[in-house]
Formats: structure tokens, sequence, C-alpha cells
């Protein structure tokens, strides 16, 4: 029994992707989340042969889900589902370490021939991305990699020092004190080995990051 983690917050769409799967596979094993909480719980207490991983659901926004995931359970394949099909990002996480890429848009056959792909061991991307990858800075996985440390905190702290806020105001948006903004920004300056705002808004513009959508 192979077991998968589809890991979206629109129920309609785990339903029409379980649905899809369940045509051509009879041996699958088909978990759900809707958060990256709730999906790191699950990966704790189940032995997941392949995630299923949607970029913008509560905890996370574009990279930082998939970065948290891939620190925990480094073993694990991850493809990413998205509504999107930005080459810039697929090629990022590509860079990073993911198993395949699977648009919302795919067919059933397509998620069909990418989850047998990918079970396999293989890259799967749909041949309208395949031509658009591009290479991706060598530095870019250094720099995820450190970001990936970060606490999801740290990690809106980084956010809205790229957006240019203050101390102030980023503990007005989290709702902590000042003082505690300033303890994660020492934090942060350290875990990316950096020695100012400007160096770690360069970072985060890299990256593109985005802070995370709201958890429920």
């Amino acid at each position: 029994m192979i077991t998968l983690l589809i890991a979206d917050d629109h129920p309609l769409y785990r339903d029409a992707l379980k649905g899809a799967l369940n045509l051509s596979f009879t041996d699958l094993n088909i978990l759900e989340t809707n958060d990256v909480n709730s999906t790191v719980s699950t990966l704790q207490e189940n032995e997941v042969d392949l995630l299923l991983l949607d970029l913008h659901m509560p905890g996370s926004s574009d990279l930082f889900g998939f970065l948290h995931i891939q620190k925990q359970f480094s073993d694990l394949p991850i493809a990413v589902i998205s509504g999107t099909e930005d080459a810039s990002l697929i090629s990022k996480i590509i860079a990073l370490g993911a198993i395949g890429f699977i648009p919302k848009t795919a067919s059933a056959s397509s998620i069909n021939e990418a989850i047998s792909t990918m079970l396999e061991g293989d890259v799967w991307l749909p041949e309208s991305v395949r031509l658009k990858i591009k290479d991706v800075d060598k530095n870019f996985s250094k720099l995820a990699e450190d970001v990936a440390s970060l606490t999801p905190s740290q990690y809106k702290v980084l956010c809205y020092m790229k957006d240019g806020l203050l101390n102030k105001q980023i503990g007005y948006n989290l709702g902590i004190a000042e003082a505690t903004v300033k303890a994660h920004v020492t934090v942060i300056f350290r875990k990316l080995g950096i020695n100012n705002r400007t160096q770690g808004v360069l970072i985060a513009t890299g990256l593109q990051l985005e802070p995370p959508v709201n958890e429920y």
C-alpha cells in the first residue's frame, strides 16, 4: 500500500485530486491536510511515500512551507501543486529538490502520469513547463537552506523587514512586543550570517519571500 498526502486548503480540489487518482490506482492510502501545522503532524505520525504540497495555504506562502517541511523531512519526496505556472518559482523548487510540479489545471491522465513517475523516483513536469525551466543561481540553495532554519515567527519578521516595516510596525502586525521583534531580528542575523537589515532584505527579495497565509 502506497501512502500519499495531499496538503491543500481547498477541499473541492482535494476531492477532485482524489477522484483522479482513484481512477488509476487501487493501492493508494490517501491522507489529507489543510495547513502547514497539520501537514507536519501527519508526516510525524505516518510513513508517507509522496507529499503533494500546495504552496499557498495557512502557515505558508510560496517557498516557506516547502522549505519548512523539507528541513524536517529531508528524505520525503515532495511535489508541488499550484494554480500558477510561474517558471521562475518552478525552477527554484526543482533546484531545491522537489520531485515534481503539478498545475491545478492538469487533466486526470496527466495527474496519474505524474504520480506514477514520481513514485518511481523520477522528476515530473508538464510539457508546458519543461522548456521554461531556468538555471538557478548557485547561491540560491544556500540562502534557502539558511532561511529554512528560521522559525515561522522569525520568517514572518524577515518578510516584514523586506517590506520596509520598522520593528514597532512589525510588532503591531504580529501582535508581539517590539522587544520580541528585536530579539527575532538578532537571531535572524545570526542564522543568515548577516550584519544588517539591508542584507536581510536582499536575501528575502532574492528568494521572493512573502509572509505566510494566516492560520485558521
